[in-house]
């Protein structure tokens, strides 16, 4: 029963669209009329500098790590009850009704819930893996997604227990799912890759 009130209250601050409320309340602007149209943090940057994405990006890792954090210190919760309440916040965010079920890719929520989880280990191996990623090709959801698959593999090389994996594939799940669209065309090798290509 508790586990159900924490994924409850997971999906509740979940679905609080944070980074389009900066947008409004602070740039006085619709983020989503910005990049790839999503109300996430990144669109905040596009449309009003470093300060507003900085709070978005906190505030929607806020949502994400709270009822985590809360319902293992609160409540004792943990295994396949606490992978429940771990992708609640990411498939609130996703798929928020403040927006008619148009959320953004919950990539910061991510880093909040296993924030949550891990401390900083989580967010700190998922940002390495996605820096690299980037650093290879420029599409942004390949980033993400191979971030997170990578993720996994650490996840199992370092044998935590199996419902992360399955909050790992949850979390990546949503992401693709988000940006299906943007899987019709291959990853992108940054310049620097190519020219380096085709000078071997």
């Amino acid at each position: 029963m508790l586990s159900l009130v924490w994924v409850c209250v997971g999906l509740v601050l979940g679905s609080f669209p944070f980074s389009y409320w900066v947008g409004r309340l602070f740039l006085r602007k619709d983020i989503r009329t910005y990049g790839d149209g999503a109300p996430g943090a990144s669109n905040v940057a596009r449309a009003g500098g470093k300060a507003p994405y900085i709070v978005a990006v906190l505030l929607d890792a806020f949502k994400g790590s709270v009822p985590v954090w809360l319902a293992q210190l609160w409540s004792g919760i943990s295994g396949w009850e606490l992978a429940a309440v771990a992708i609640a916040p990411v498939v609130a965010h996703a798929f928020t009704p403040f927006l008619k079920f148009r959320g953004g890719m919950g990539v910061a929520t991510t880093y909040g819930v296993w924030l949550g989880l891990t401390g900083w280990l989580g967010p700190l191996v998922m940002g390495v893996l996605m820096g690299l990623m980037f650093a290879i090709q420029k599409n942004w959801v390949w980033t993400s997604i191979c971030g997170m698959l990578g993720f996994l593999i650490f996840l199992l090389v370092m044998q935590f227990p199996l419902y992360y994996m399955v909050i790992c594939l949850g979390h990546t799940a949503i992401l693709a799912v988000k940006r299906y669209t943007y899987f019709t065309a291959w990853p992108e090798l940054q310049p620097w890759l190519r020219n380096m290509w085709r000078k071997s």
